[in-house]
């Protein structure tokens, strides 16, 4: 008969807690976990630059008048504000100077060049109060009084931009897939390698009645533990990464180097969304190495019975 006054003895796992297994697929985990919350956080970055981009673009539209032999370009000018000053949903329109055109074309056709000798096309820069209630096609019909007149409403570029931000997520989400894939692998053969090890502790549970479910339960419950602390180191590292590479943005890297990481990736501002984001990560990749152990587990115990 059982003594109820006998002190409680703690249990231990039929796992070992500290084998070289367990620290390995630690560490791997840790690895993993980092390499997908940096390309999730990726995939955040660019999505997040490219709405702010779009709705910056889509927010301001051009006028641009061609130098015609006869007509007077600052009046013409003139007359593009005033008409688009009365189209409804229109904020403001200015004048773009002829040295910010000049620093415009500049990029492509150098400082060096002699710009008075081309026929440089003027620009006016129309911002809209409410991209969807401005009336640019009465805009359009205005702009049809003065020649060499045109309006250009950067759709093509909004297109463009959204088209490549939208391959870089989808480029993104592949190689997340393939990376938790090659994480549910590296489960798979740590798992079947600790079963190895530890045949005849699952011999001995056998003869002595303990059921499959118990033992591949003891092992979900190890590695669930092994994923959560390798999750989270892996979490905290993709977290580190990202505020060292904000402050190499803004203060480490050249302007211009900076200016070009920031058009795609903004200042590596995760913000709250992309925290949670990577916080969520943690515990699915936990869950997800509890359940592959589990898996393998009773698929071995299925194959030795």
């Amino acid at each position: 008969m059982k003594n109820s006054n006998a002190p409680h003895t703690r249990t231990t796992s039929i796992v070992p807690e500290r084998s070289v297994t367990g620290r390995t697929l630690m560490a791997l985990i840790a690895i993993m976990t980092f390499l997908s919350c940096v390309t999730l956080g990726g995939v955040v970055l660019v999505q997040k630059s490219a709405i702010a981009w779009s709705n910056d673009v889509g927010r301001e539209v051009t006028i641009q008048i061609r130098p015609i032999e006869g007509e007077v370009m600052e009046s013409n000018l003139r007359t593009a504000v005033s008409l688009a000053q009365a189209v409804p949903g229109v904020a403001r329109a200015s004048i773009l100077s002829l040295e910010d055109s000049k620093k415009l074309l500049e990029p492509w056709l150098g400082s060096d060049l002699d710009f008075s000798a081309l026929s440089i096309p003027r620009l006016v820069i129309v911002e809209l109060s409410d991209p969807r209630e401005a009336d640019l096609a009465q805009l359009r019909r205005n702009l049809e009084a003065i020649r060499g007149a045109s309006l250009d409403t950067h759709s093509a570029w909004r297109q463009q931009l959204n088209t490549m931000a939208g391959t870089v997520v989808i480029s993104g989400l592949l190689v997340l897939t393939l990376i938790v894939t090659a994480t549910v692998l590296a489960i798979i053969f740590a798992t079947r390698g600790t079963m190895a090890s530890n045949r005849a502790i699952v011999d001995v549970l056998h003869f002595i009645g303990a059921s499959n479910r118990f033992i591949a339960g003891e092992f979900q419950d190890r590695f669930l533990a092994i994923g959560l602390r390798g999750g989270i180191i892996g979490g905290l590292a993709a977290l580190a990464f990202f505020f060292a590479a904000s402050l190499a943005v803004g203060n480490v890297l050249p302007d211009a180097s900076g200016a070009q990481l920031g058009v795609l990736f903004g200042r590596f501002s995760l913000g709250w969304d992309g925290m949670l984001a990577i916080a969520t990560l943690v515990p699915i990749i936990a869950g997800l190495t509890a359940i592959t152990s589990r898996m393998t587990v009773r698929r071995f115990l299925r194959q030795i019975s």
